[in-house]
């Protein structure tokens, strides 16, 4: 008779806590600190656990660095990928071109939003750090699959003035969060025109012309 493990409930729920203080107490320190200057001793201090705590639940810090920007990325820690999001719903309810770039420049503003400070601490560990050099490299792959799903949705929905691969490296370069970080973050644009300003150029630059 095999014997059935029990779960509980209680303990999965304070196992999902700890988990997450780590995750946001890592944020706050990589943000600040930078990848280098944030130790695994820091972060346990700072979300209130024990050292091996940390290690125990992500076991280095890369992969913790990983999972703040899976997280920052997501919104959350459900494994639901960002195409099946509610908030990227927008883009598939789309029923033309624009208003497929349209709500693409609202996801792009809503991940800016969370992930651009993360994204650069990526960036800068890169150069630094092979594990985080491959973590750099897978970023900027999905970012140009999410931009080829876009683009090979609005094809669908009407025609573009570009070739795919085209259209495709013009909004890979849109979709990148250190916009928003540059425009929103350091020179103080308002996200509504910033979003606005992403969907213009977005159209002005995939569109066909009308004049």
């Amino acid at each position: 008779m095999v014997k059935r493990q029990y779960v509980s409930p209680v303990r999965q729920e304070a196992a999902r806590r700890t988990r997450a203080a780590i995750v946001g107490a890592a944020t706050e320190l990589f943000v600040a600190r930078g990848y280098v200057g944030t130790s695994l001793s820091d972060v346990a201090r700072a979300a209130g656990v024990a050292r091996p705590t940390v290690t125990a639940s992500f076991g280095s810090k890369a992969a913790l660095l990983k999972q703040v920007l899976d997280q920052a990325l997501a919104g959350d820690d459900q494994p639901v990928p960002v195409a099946r999001r509610p908030w990227f719903q927008p883009v598939w309810d789309a029923s033309t071109p624009g208003e497929a770039l349209d709500a693409y420049a609202g996801v792009c503003a809503l991940i800016g939003g969370r992930a651009a400070a993360v994204f650069e601490v990526v960036r800068r560990a890169a150069d630094s750090s092979p594990e985080l050099t491959e973590l750099w490299n897978t970023l900027q792959e999905n970012r140009l699959a999410g931009a080829r799903m876009v683009v090979e949705h609005a094809q669908r929905l009407g025609a573009l003035a570009h070739d795919t691969q085209a259209a495709v490296d013009i909004l890979w370069t849109f979709n990148d969060p250190a916009l928003f970080g540059a425009l929103v973050g350091q020179r103080g644009w308002a996200v509504p025109v910033f979003t606005s300003w992403l969907a213009t150029t977005m159209r002005n630059a995939l569109l066909p012309s009308t004049g």
